[in-house]
This record gives structure tokens, C-alpha cells and sequence, in this order.
């Protein structure tokens, strides 16, 4: 069992990188002792999409750190500083940024299915 709480700086933690591209994340789950829960800090840089999926019993938030965007089911939704955003597991959902400026997510994902380096069982879409 982890401590009672837990008090990270997201920059404190390595940056590392999706099975599926090249966006960076921060894999907070670890660092922050949490066990009902996965967490990751997100930076989509400008014009950098990440892969769509879905994640096999497990729902995800996000939270926007930054203004950022995010599509669900291939329809881009912009979305403001501190919007936050909850997903289905079936539904298939992927960050966008189709600006000039990076975007920050916070993304949580429950119950806490698969590893945290796999954030949940990620299920790639079918690409049509």
C-alpha cells in the first residue's frame, strides 16, 4: 500500500514516448503511489496527432492543462483551459492539435486495467 498522498512536479518525471507515436508523455502512476487509478501527463506538440483508440474495460478523463483538442469518434472537439473531458471505453478517442502551440492533458484512466506503461488494455481503431 502506498503512502496517504503523494505530491508530484510532472517535469520531475522522465519524458517517454506512446507504443503508438511519438507524443511525449509523463507516467505519473508510479511516481504518485496510486492504485485505483493510471495517470499520465500528455504534451501534444503543434500539428501532432496521437494514435486512435480505445482502452478494453477501462474509462479515461482528460483534463486540459492547456486549451487542447481531442477527437471522439473522428469529430475534432476543442476544448478550454481546464475543460475536462470523460470517454467511454468503447468509444474510440484520440488528442489532436491542429494549432501552433503545444498542448498539456492530464489523462486518467479507470479502473486501473493493464500496467502503467500500457495505461489499460489499448485497443488501436481499425483504420478504414
Amino acid at each position: 500500500m502506498s503512502d496517504g498522498y503523494a505530491i508530484v512536479d510532472p517535469e520531475a518525471v522522465p519524458d517517454d514516448r506512446f507504443q503508438t507515436c511519438e507524443t511525449t508523455v509523463r507516467r505519473l502512476t508510479e511516481p504518485l503511489g496510486a492504485e485505483e487509478m493510471r495517470l499520465n501527463q500528455v504534451v501534444v506538440d503543434a500539428g501532432e496527432v496521437t494514435t486512435p483508440h480505445t482502452h478494453e474495460g477501462q474509462e479515461e478523463v482528460f483534463v486540459a492543462l492547456t486549451e487542447g483538442q481531442i477527437a471522439i469518434e473522428g469529430e475534432v472537439h476543442d476544448v478550454p483551459r481546464g475543460g475536462v473531458v470523460r470517454v467511454h471505453e468503447d468509444t474510440v478517442r484520440n488528442l489532436c492539435n491542429h494549432t501552433q502551440t503545444n498542448h498539456v492533458w492530464l489523462a486518467i484512466g479507470a479502473p486501473p486495467v493493464g500496467t502503467a506503461e500500457d495505461f489499460g488494455a489499448y485497443v488501436v481503431a481499425d483504420e478504414e
